[in-house]
């Protein structure tokens, strides 16, 4: 009988601890998170190398952006636990973000219209003319 009540005992306080173990936290194995700073280096450096191999133009922007994503997600994902959270609670967090930029994309095609009517309804492109510091003729010698 005292085998018995040991054992059930014991398999009590174990069912205690693992519920106290859920309580606290997941814990999530070392591995993990070294990967995850690997790869975060290596997106770091391809964004340097970006530079360094002199990228210009729209590709170079494309390539920034796509690094930068990137390396957002995974530490949103990990770092953040968003990986491992409700989808609700995901929603929750990254539908500002993304609407945010929804609007400034919108904002941004906005601004190239403006832009383009106030070159027409106003005459030249002033951002071509060259201008000189305020207070100072322009001499032609």
């Amino acid at each position: 009988m005292l085998t018995s009540d040991l054992t059930s005992e014991d398999t009590h306080s174990a069912a205690v601890a693992h519920k106290g173990a859920e309580a606290h936290g997941q814990q999530h194995p070392v591995k993990l998170y070294l990967v995850v700073w690997g790869w975060l280096f290596v997106l770091s450096t391809c964004s340097y190398l970006i530079d360094y191999f002199d990228v210009q133009g729209y590709l170079r922007w494309f390539l920034i952006l796509v690094f930068m994503i990137l390396k957002a997600g995974l530490i949103v994902a990990v770092f953040m636990h968003m990986a491992w959270e409700r989808l609700a609670l995901v929603t929750a967090i990254l539908t500002p973000p993304l609407a945010l930029l929804t609007f400034v994309a919108v904002m941004a095609v906005e601004s190239d219209y403006t832009h383009d009517d106030r070159v027409t309804y106003f005459g030249a492109d002033h951002t071509d003319v060259a201008t000189t510091p305020a207070g100072h003729a322009h001499n032609a010698e």
